[in-house]
């Protein structure tokens, strides 16, 4: 994940705010000065849905691989718009921060995530978070 989001960093104009990686979801505050930031979403999901079909197929040791690959695969057989695999739900639900007191706000509510799941205490304490930072 965090590779996408450097290479899109690098190579797509993607300008990375705030970020937390949950168990089924993410949450971020991008911008791109250049290009549609759907573009940058869909090419970094992409990236890393081949990139861990890609990891799972080359660890036969991993436990839940046949369970993960079906479940990936069902998913692709229901969508048109995937061949035969899908990782990602189809659509974002991107909400336009207005001002920065919006800007803080919805920051403090992604990096309080996952106290609020119970993961941790404080969300300095969240390793897939930039509230570790």
């Amino acid at each position: 994940m965090l590779d996408s989001w450097q290479y899109c960093q690098k190579n797509k104009d993607l300008e990375i705010y705030c970020w937390c990686i949950m168990t089924s979801y993410i949450h971020m505050i991008i911008g791109s000065k250049e290009r549609p930031l759907d573009k940058i979403v869909g090419e970094m999901k992409s990236f890393t849905s081949r990139s861990l079909r890609r990891a799972i197929s080359e660890h036969p040791t991993e436990s839940r691989r046949e369970w993960m690959v079906h479940l990936m695969e069902k998913a692709g057989m229901q969508n048109s718009n995937n061949y035969e695999w899908q990782l990602w739900q189809q659509h974002n639900h991107p909400i336009e921060i207005l001002n920065t007191n919006m800007f803080y706000q919805k920051m403090e509510y992604i990096h309080l995530n996952p106290v609020e799941a119970g993961f941790v205490e404080n969300e300095a304490d969240y390793l897939y978070s930039s509230g570790v930072n």
